[in-house]
């Protein structure tokens, strides 16, 4: 008896034990659940939290589970303190409840979005040279957080 109660207790793991940080991000994104290729719905929400594997959101109705799905967030971020960034994710929604859905990543990538025309030499020069940018901005043009 006394063996059938400890591995009962041994049996239950409490706490978080996901692998990944996550850091709560609130953070406006957009979604597009696709299959085989085709995009079936398309809507927006904001970010929960966010590790390296996955990203929690909460949408304005409830997504499937067991889809792909593409998440565009806009980043808190400007690179070279002149472009805004998007992290986009692509993965699947492992979980959905309400109107809340979790993605597993499969892939991920930062994009830049919409330079200000005045802006995009400075950014070119960066890229192309950027220990000539260093020196002129010193690291603080390296970016912030807004």
């Amino acid at each position: 008896m006394v063996w059938a109660e400890e591995t009962n207790e041994a049996d239950r793991i409490e706490g978080d034990r996901r692998d990944d940080r996550r850091y709560d991000l609130r953070l406006d994104m957009r979604w597009k659940v696709i299959r085989r290729r085709r995009v079936l719905e398309t809507g927006t929400g904001v970010t929960i939290d966010v590790s390296s594997g996955g990203v929690l959101f909460e949408t304005a109705r409830p997504l499937p589970a067991g889809l792909n799905i593409e998440l565009s967030v806009s980043w808190p971020v400007l690179l070279h303190d002149v472009a805004p960034l998007q992290l986009v994710v692509f993965g699947r929604i492992v979980r959905a409840e309400g109107n809340r859905a979790a993605v597993r990543m499969a892939q991920h990538e930062f994009r830049t979005v919409g330079i200000p025309a005045d802006h995009r030499s400075v950014l070119a020069t960066a890229t192309r040279n950027p220990s000539a940018y260093l020196h002129a901005n010193g690291p603080a043009g390296l970016g912030k957080i807004q």
